[in-house]
């Protein structure tokens, strides 16, 4: 009776070990396995959002650490790429192996057709639950603030702006400066959350004090620190602390009674990608916590400090529904024609580089 009883159990635990073999979620690859297969296909193609010149200088450090894989990457609007990938799949001609996109709703909708490969790479799993898909279809590998930012030489620290509201003010007018919001999803989620708050009367103000758009953060960084412009509260974290580490008279300012909208650059492979491993070893080695503490940006990764200067994001009044807003095709359709109908067309053309 005992040698039975010891045989079921020792059948169930079999049978248990075995279920759970199968239901554990499988190891991530290495960095070294996964190089073993992208050097098989020696290239990779990727698109990726916002300035070209941080991606090109990641790639020339990737590919010193990964000798025999070509990388090209093409910088840009994510709002224009994401077109130039669209009708490449339409036309059954998939030239790109990845995007790094600012405009995450694409990553859902191209997950919703099937579009995306799911893949974990290693560390996903420090990856704040909502800068990820739970699936591994795609996954943040940057986050940006929304903050408010001031030439020092004009304005003093004492009457830098502290909420939407003194922007305002008749001491800046026809000298502030944002992004078109009606063509940069990040402006737009900005000022959706100030008329939230403030009401629409607000953005008429606003536009009685003739303040000038353009496109890109990184040309609205750029008035402010060359004294063109006054302020912005539309400074993205990175452009401005990059070029305030320059020396130029800017500062950044996180509202303490505004909330500070946050945007993320998303990742993910497409899933008849080119050179699906050579994308799979980029994604792995970007999102590292080696690579992910030198983005001088805010980390997805909840084990990454937040650069230096600044405290961690959780820290901060945060407007953290970025994907939510985004993915809300009614509201976003309705935002833009009334946004561009404050702004008009653009007409200033910025730079992303």
């Amino acid at each position: 009776m005992i040698a039975s009883t010891t045989k079921r159990w020792a059948r169930a635990s079999l049978m248990l070990a075995a279920v759970v073999s199968l239901t554990a979620p499988a190891a991530a690859e290495t960095l070294d396995q996964l190089y073993e297969k992208a050097k098989l296909e020696k290239a990779l193609v990727f698109y990726a959002g916002g300035p070209a010149a941080p991606h090109e200088a990641r790639v020339r450090e990737f590919q010193q650490r990964f000798p025999g894989i070509q990388v090209s990457v093409t910088g840009g609007f994510s709002n224009v790429l994401n077109e130039r990938i669209n009708k490449q799949i339409a036309d059954k001609k998939l030239e790109v192996d990845m995007a790094f996109f600012q405009t995450v709703q694409d990553f859902v909708a191209w997950k919703r057709q099937g579009l995306l490969l799911p893949f974990k790479p290693d560390g996903f799993d420090q990856v704040m639950p909502n800068f990820r898909d739970a699936d591994g279809a795609y996954v943040a590998l940057s986050a940006n603030a929304v903050a408010y930012a001031y030439n020092t030489n004009l304005v003093k620290a004492e009457d830098a702006p502290k909420s939407a509201l003194d922007f305002l003010k008749p001491v800046f007018q026809g000298k502030l400066i944002s992004v078109y919001p009606h063509d940069d999803d990040a402006a737009l989620y900005l000022f959706h959350v100030i008329v939230q708050k403030y009401g629409w009367s607000w953005m008429d103000r606003y536009m009685a004090n003739k303040p000038n758009f353009v496109q890109g953060h990184l040309p609205v960084a750029r008035s402010v620190a060359s004294g063109e412009s006054m302020a912005t509260l539309d400074a993205t974290n990175s452009t401005t602390t990059a070029i305030k580490r320059t020396g130029a008279p800017i500062e950044l300012v996180f509202s303490s009674v505004d909330e500070t909208p946050i945007f993320t650059l998303t990742g993910g492979i497409l899933k008849d990608a080119p050179h699906p491993n050579a994308a799979k070893l980029y994604l792995t080695w970007f999102l590292a916590k080696e690579q992910q503490i030198r983005l001088g940006t805010f980390s997805p990764r909840a084990d990454v400090p937040p650069p230096q200067g600044l405290q961690p994001l959780t820290s901060y009044k945060l407007a953290n529904n970025y994907r939510e807003f985004m993915i809300d095709d009614r509201l976003i359709a309705d935002l833009r024609k009334r946004m561009e109908g404050y702004t008009g067309p653009v007409v200033n053309k910025g730079g992303v580089r």
